[in-house]
């Protein structure tokens, strides 16, 4: 596995053209605190920009009434305004993934419209897709000659596409092919980063 992670760390620098200083490997242990693992590659592309490549995964269950289970792609283009992985950035990120929640109550960070369909969120399950985009603005530290620290926050807009259940454990739908629209903090990044050099 550490073969094929270093094997794709460096093919991703020759398409590039990415010297071995342009490239670093994130982990955010924001998410790591929601169960989710992810893993972020960073990669130059020029003096001052860099793209972001986030993923994450979490298939665990909390308990058979509560889980948070989803995967997320969410790459991100970002200005350095002093040099790249060093200083402050602005970015412009998208997402994707695919999601089966229950039990978990909206959490009280955006508007989220209907608001009426996640009233009793706690006691439904919801299954689907979402997609959107937002900007962050961020700054990154250097810890050390290969390890710096990111913090980062992004707001923006997350489209749910999704089919509603009568209950957290059951398959019985009382909505199919439902639609929300999400409006607040889409972005949040506390990350322990390794830069290749």
């Amino acid at each position: 596995m550490k073969k094929n992670l270093i094997f794709l760390v460096l093919l991703l620098s020759a398409m590039f053209g990415a010297s071995a200083q342009r490239v670093a490997l994130k982990n955010n242990l924001l998410y790591d605190a929601t169960a989710t693992p992810n893993l972020a590659l960073e990669v130059g592309l020029g003096p001052r920009v860099t793209i972001d490549l986030l993923a994450g995964v979490n298939p665990f269950k909390i308990s058979n009434d509560h889980f948070w289970k989803h995967w997320l792609a969410q790459p991100e283009l970002r200005y350095w305004f002093c040099e790249k992985f060093n200083g402050t950035f602005i970015g412009v990120h998208g997402h994707a993934g695919q999601m089966n929640v229950a039990g978990i109550s909206v959490l009280p960070v955006g508007s989220i419209h209907p608001k009426s369909d996640f009233d009793d969120a706690k006691y439904h399950r919801y299954q689907g897709w979402f997609y959107g985009g937002g900007v962050s603005i961020g700054r990154q530290w250097i810890l050390g000659n290969h390890w710096n620290l990111e913090a980062s926050i992004g707001a923006g807009y997350i489209h749910f596409e999704y089919d509603k259940y009568e209950c957290k454990d059951c398959g019985l739908k009382v909505g199919i092919d439902k639609k929300a629209d999400y409006f607040g903090v889409t972005r949040a990044t506390l990350s322990l980063i390794y830069l290749f050099k």
